[in-house]
C-alpha cells in the first residue's frame, strides 16, 4: 500500500488546499487516489472527495479505536494506488498531551511517511531549526519532505531551500506562492462545505495547476511508496443483500454531513438509501425511516422555509410515527423556526423548540455521553458504555417543554442544554452531537432495527 500523511507545524496552514491539488493532479494521471481525513472533519471531506473522484474517509482516534482505524485504512486503501491522508491541525498537536490521538500517532499506525506543509510567511533562514526540532522530537516519526506554501517569490524560495539543504536532510518537494483564487471562504468549523460552493471545479482546478507547476508529483509518490505493507490483508468486501427497507436521506446544499460508512452500514444492513432534496422535492419519497444530518441550514434558511409542502409532509409523517434521527442541522431543520442575523424562518415544527443562531459557538469539540434508555432505540439492556461523538454547533435550542425527554445524558460537551442531548419526540431522536456508528456505538444497526419493527407493526395493522 503506497500512503503518505499530509501535515503541517499548525492549522491554516494550507495543507487543504494543497491535497486537494496533489489528489485532483495523481486523479488526472488516471491514479486511483483514496483521501482520508484526520479526526471527524465532515468539510474537507467533501472537498477531497470531489478533488479525488472516491469517497474521502475519516480517521478519527475519539470515536474509533485504533485497531479500527489501521484496518478502516487498510480496507479502504488496498485498492488504491495511493492513499493520501491530510491531517489536522500540527503535525504533533492533538488533545492529548502524551501525543497518543496526535497526527504523528496516526502516521505510525498507519506506517506511512510524512510531508509538511509550511506557510512560510515571514519565514527564511529560521525555517532550519523549526524543521530540525520536528525531526528531532520522534524519531519514529518519518518526515520524507516539505512543501513550501505562501512562498513570496524565487528569491524568498531560494533563501527557504538554502537553509535547509544547509542543516537538514529533508528535501523540498515544492515551493508554491500565493493565489488568492485558490482561497477557500472560512465559515464556523473550517470551510465552506463543497455541496455548497458553486464554483468547487474551478477551485479544485486552481489548486491543480498551482501543485503540478510548483510540486514534485512524482517525488511525492515515490514517498508514498515508502509506506510499510500491513501485516495482514483487509478482509473481502462482502455483497450487499437485497434490500426490505427504504431509508429517506437529505442530500442538498443545507445538509451534506455524512459520514460514508454509515450509509454503507446501512446498505450492508438491508436498507436501500432514497436521497431527497429538501430545498426542491414537494414530498418525502416513500420510506421507512428517515434520516437529516448535518449542515448549513441557515444559509439556505429562506428557501427551506419557502419549501412549505415539504416541511408539511415531513411534519404529517413523523407525526404518524416514521422513525427519524436527526443531527445538528437536521436537528435545525425539525424544529418550530430558525433564527439568523435577526430574521425569523418556518421550519418543520415537528420538536417544541425555536432554533437560535448566535455568533459564537455553543457546543464545540468532543462530546461523550451516557444512554439514558428513553430512545426508541436504545441500546441493549445493560450496556451502559458511554458513547464518543463530537459536536460543533452555533445554534441554541430553546423553548423546550420542560418535561422534554433525552437519550442521552452529557459528561463532556454541551449537547442540547447542557446536561442532556438526543431530543426525544415520538419515533423522532433529534441531536446536536455526530455520532458515528462503529463499535458500541452502533447507532445504524439499531436504528434499522426499530425501523423493521415499526414497519412490521405497521403492515400487520
Amino acid at each position: 500500500m503506497n500512503g503518505v500523511l499530509i501535515s503541517a507545524l499548525h492549522k491554516s496552514s494550507g495543507k487543504t488546499t494543497i491535497s486537494l491539488g496533489v489528489a485532483a493532479a495523481l486523479a488526472k494521471r488516471g491514479l486511483r487516489v483514496q483521501t482520508f481525513k484526520k479526526g471527524p472533519d465532515y468539510i474537507d471531506p467533501m472537498w477531497l472527495a470531489l478533488a479525488s473522484g472516491l469517497p474521502c474517509r475519516n480517521l478519527d482516534f475519539h470515536t474509533v479505536a485504533a485497531p479500527e482505524l489501521a484496518d478502516y485504512y487498510r480496507l479502504h486503501g488496498e485498492a488504491a494506488d495511493m492513499s493520501l491522508v491530510e491531517g489536522n491541525k500540527g503535525l504533533y498537536d492533538g488533545v492529548d498531551v502524551a501525543g497518543t490521538d496526535s497526527n504523528a500517532a496516526l502516521a505510525k499506525l498507519l506506517k506511512v511517511p510524512v510531508v509538511l506543509v509550511i506557510d512560510t510567511r515571514g519565514m527564511t533562514r529560521g525555517i532550519a531549526p523549526v524543521i530540525m526540532g520536528y525531526t528531532a522530537f520522534d524519531p519514529d516519526i518519518r518526515i520524507q519532505g516539505v512543501i513550501l506554501n505562501q512562498v513570496g517569490g524565487p528569491r524568498h524560495e531560494s533563501k527557504l531551500r538554502a537553509a535547509l539543504e544547509r542543516y537538514t536532510d529533508v528535501p523540498v518537494i515544492g515551493a508554491v506562492g500565493r493565489h488568492p483564487e485558490m482561497e477557500i471562504a472560512e465559515r464556523h468549523l473550517g470551510l465552506v462545505p463543497a455541496n455548497e460552493a458553486g464554483a468547487a471545479a474551478d477551485l479544485i482546478e486552481h489548486a491543480r495547476k498551482a501543485v503540478e507547476a510548483g510540486v514534485d508529483i512524482g517525488g511525492l509518490g515515490v514517498i508514498a511508496c515508502m509506506a510499510e505493507e500491513p501485516a495482514d490483508p483487509a478482509p473481502p468486501a462482502q455483497a450487499l443483500p437485497t434490500p426490505d427497507i427504504r431509508i429517506a436521506v437529505a442530500r442538498d446544499p443545507a445538509f451534506g454531513f455524512y459520514y460514508p460508512d454509515d450509509l454503507e452500514a446501512m446498505q450492508r444492513a438491508g436498507a436501500e438509501i432514497v436521497p431527497f432534496d429538501t430545498l426542491r422535492d414537494p414530498a418525502l419519497p416513500d420510506c421507512d425511516g428517515l434520516f437529516i444530518g448535518g449542515g448549513f441550514p441557515e444559509t439556505q434558511a429562506a428557501a427551506l422555509s419557502a419549501n412549505a409542502p415539504l416541511r408539511a409532509d415531513i411534519k404529517r409523517a413523523l407525526k404518524a410515527g416514521l422513525p427519524t434521527y436527526a443531527e445538528c442541522g437536521g436537528l435545525m431543520y425539525l424544529s418550530q423556526s430558525l433564527t439568523w442575523r435577526g430574521e425569523r424562518f418556518d421550519m418543520v415544527g415537528a420538536i417544541p423548540g425555536d432554533a437560535v443562531m448566535h455568533p459564537t459557538p455553543v457546543g464545540r469539540g468532543y462530546v461523550r455521553l451516557e444512554p439514558t434508555g428513553l430512545s426508541p432505540w436504545s441500546a441493549p439492556a445493560g450496556l451502559s458504555d458511554e458513547i464518543n461523538a463530537h459536536e460543533f454547533h452555533y445554534a441554541s435550542l430553546e423553548n423546550l417543554p420542560a418535561n422534554s425527554d433525552f437519550a442521552f445524558r452529557v459528561k463532556r460537551g454541551y449537547g442540547t442544554d447542557g446536561r442532556h442531548d438526543g431530543l426525544i419526540v415520538g419515533n423522532t431522536v433529534a441531536t446536536f452531537s455526530h455520532h458515528r456508528s462503529v463499535g458500541r456505538c452502533d447507532w445504524v444497526a439499531r436504528f434499522l432495527a426499530f425501523v423493521r419493527k415499526v414497519r412490521t407493526e405497521r403492515l400487520s395493522a
